[in-house]
């Protein structure tokens, strides 16, 4: 997992997520690879699969980091959609 916290902080994004796909593949159960691959994909800025991944981690492990990534997301989402109607 540090490997993988390294490239995501490395901006290494499609490597980081091309790992976390085959740890998924292998332990559908592991929360924090779920996290790990929202986080991934939240710095491509392909939200919808950054929220996708989140809740599967929170299923997952509901009092775990994911809850606290997806609603600061949420929100972050939330703020640009209603500035686009400001327009």
């Amino acid at each position: 997992m540090e490997k993988i916290k390294q490239l995501i902080f490395n901006g290494e994004l499609d490597k980081a997520i091309h790992l976390l796909d085959k740890l998924i593949a292998d332990n559908k159960h592991l929360d924090e690879a779920f996290f790990l691959r929202g986080n991934a994909y939240r710095k491509k800025g392909d939200f919808q699969r950054a929220l996708n991944n989140y809740l599967m981690a929170m299923e997952l492990n509901p009092d775990g980091p994911a809850r606290r990534a997806h609603d600061m997301l949420m929100d972050i989402m939330n703020f640009y959609n209603k500035d686009m109607y400001n327009h």
